[in-house]
């Protein structure tokens, strides 16, 4: 079942590595912020950004406060491969609920997106963790996609470029950033 009509505009909502690396064509991107819900590393890697064995953590969205990301137009045409593609790359084990949320483009439109939800029930989902515990399980993790503090890193990296201040992101990755001076 569609979750839009083929003729309604398909937005997707990223506020992790959809960002920096969203795997789909889009018509365009905007800065965009989604209210109600707050982006959080609190999702267990076991594939993209850690092992079983050696768990990693990605951003999830948890209900409460607002996040800033980046919303995505993508063509009508291309919805359901784009959709498919989400499902397959955010929804591997089920960790996030697929939700369609209202987003606040900079532009001043409203608009609604496709948008993945941490499922607090899941068994992958960490919870609210302290900046050291988030920077024990980041540091060392590496899985399919490649070392965990990157994945940090560069969500850092790319919210301080939109100029989106996420104080917990940004602590994290300074603290990444100190040990590897370090060693």
């Amino acid at each position: 079942m569609s979750l839009l009509s083929d003729a309604a505009p398909a937005w997707v909502f990223g506020y992790g590595s959809l960002i920096w690396r969203p795997g789909f064509d889009y018509v365009r991107a905007e800065r965009a912020l989604a209210r109600g819900v707050h982006r959080r590393l609190c999702i267990y890697s076991h594939r993209y950004r850690g092992t079983l064995e050696r768990p990693g953590l990605v951003f999830g969205l948890e209900r409460g406060g607002s996040c800033a990301g980046m919303g995505f137009e993508v063509a009508p045409e291309a919805w359901g491969a784009v959709r498919e593609y989400l499902r397959e790359r955010e929804q591997v084990t089920g960790v996030y609920v697929e939700a369609m949320r209202p987003i606040r483009l900079v532009s001043g439109l409203t608009v609604m997106a496709l948008t993945f939800v941490a499922d607090a029930t899941h068994a992958q989902y960490a919870g609210r963790l302290g900046l050291e515990e988030q920077l024990a399980l980041v540091e060392g993790a590496v899985g399919e996609a490649g070392p965990n503090s990157d994945y940090v890193a560069n969500t850092a990296s790319h919210l301080r470029q939109m100029g989106i201040i996420d104080k917990q992101v940004e602590m994290l990755a300074q603290m990444i950033a100190a040990r590897r001076a370090v060693a």
